[in-house]
């Protein structure tokens, strides 16, 4: 019979933990594995630049160089990549160069190709990487040895350097690349804002005025087949198409009214925005206040637009509580803006996809410009947009 004795709670030995962090460690693989791929990068970057230069005198050395930066360009997505998985270090990704036909010709290509400041930077990288590849590999794997207390505050050090670099040399061109993505993001909110009018103004066509023509075409052959049987007969069914004819009329105004509105054009902003301000369930004041030289028909007509969709809300959402309402445009610089407030429930959010208030929002980010929403529930709601100042043509 064997007898079990219990361990005393200080003789106990603490658990057992690893000597560094998960970090550390992945900061280490990092600095080791940098002299195998510098020196990769340093043969290529060399190899390319003397071969490139030395046949610039030929019809090929140029050519040839576009295609070496453009391995460049991929070799710097590669230690990007490497950089993102062991040093936490989160770079966009360069815009790609367009191909020769969205360039407009080989040529515009090529000169766009040998100029590409991120691959020229991805070469530099790969020159200066060398030297250090060897300091980082030696102090890593030394360290591992005869370091080790001091290790993790060099390796973070070491590290350090390297996010720096990584940043400074394999990151996008700033703010250049950054607006050249907005814009395309941009572009594709105006096509697809673009589509969805067509299609609303098709759909109004098509079940609104275009149905009504053609009841009424309808009922014009019928009257005309009575108009000698029956003329008491004929004259009514003509008396009910002179109707239809003022309700397409109608319809057909208010649908120009909804894509360009006439007073728009011809009297501005203070004058179509009153029109507007007239037909909300809720009274609201108007108050315009812009110097004589009118915006850009665009500007104007999003403008007359965004107040508009504004106003439809309150009508909507604002609850039978609400007073009224308000809407303020001035210019400040070059930028427009709008202010519109009601004293309704409160409580919109511009945040839920497909609400009215973030498809405003995207249509004003297309054009630069911004909308900010306060909506505290039992309060009111106050819409602030802006647009950038565009002087009419």
């Amino acid at each position: 019979m064997t007898t079990s004795h219990a361990i005393p709670d200080n003789d106990r030995l603490p658990p057992v933990r690893p000597a560094f962090s998960a970090v550390t460690w992945k900061e280490i693989a990092y600095l080791l594995t940098n002299l195998p791929l510098a020196i990769v990068g340093f043969v290529y970057a060399v190899v390319m630049v003397s071969v490139t230069g030395g046949l610039s005198v030929t019809a090929i050395g140029i050519p040839l160089l576009a295609c070496g930066l453009y391995l460049s360009r991929q070799m710097g997505r590669l230690d990007r990549a490497r950089a993102r998985a062991l040093l936490g270090v989160r770079v966009d990704e360069p815009t790609p160069i367009p191909g020769p036909k969205r360039s407009g010709g080989f040529f515009p290509w090529l000169w766009t190709s040998i100029k590409d400041p991120v691959g020229w930077r991805t070469v530099l990288y790969q020159l200066i990487r060398l030297p250090w590849g060897v300091l980082t590999f030696t102090v890593a794997l030394t360290g591992l040895f005869v370091l080790w207390p001091v290790l993790p505050y060099l390796v973070r050090l070491l590290a350090n350097t390297d996010r720096a670099m990584v940043r400074g040399l394999l990151s996008p061109s700033d703010d250049l690349e950054r607006r050249i993505a907005e814009l395309e993001s941009d572009r594709g909110v105006v096509v697809d804002t673009a589509a969805a009018d067509l299609r609303r103004i098709e759909r109004d066509l098509h079940d609104g005025a275009q149905a009504r023509l053609v009841a009424l075409a309808m009922g014009l052959g019928l009257a005309k087949e009575k108009l000698l049987e029956d003329p008491e007969g004929a004259a009514a069914m003509v008396d009910e198409a002179h109707g239809e004819v003022k309700l397409a009329l109608q319809e057909l105004r208010d649908l120009a009214r909804g894509i360009h509105p006439a007073v728009l054009t011809d009297r501005g902003l203070d004058a179509a925005l009153s029109s507007v301000a007239s037909r909300c369930v809720v009274p609201v004041k108007v108050a315009v206040d812009l110097p004589e030289a009118r915006p850009a028909q665009a500007i104007e007509g999003i403008a007359y637009f965004v107040v508009s969709e504004l106003l439809q809300n309150v009508s909507k959402h604002a609850g039978p509580g609400a007073r009224g309402a308000s809407v303020e445009v001035w210019r400040a610089g070059a930028r427009l803006l709008i202010r519109v407030s009601d004293d309704g429930r409160g409580g919109a959010d511009a945040s839920g996809g497909g609400s009215g208030l973030a498809g405003l929002t995207e249509r004003l980010g297309a054009v630069d410009g911004a909308l900010v929403v306060d909506s505290p529930a039992g309060v009111g709601t106050t819409v602030t947009a802006e647009l950038p100042w565009r002087d009419r043509g």
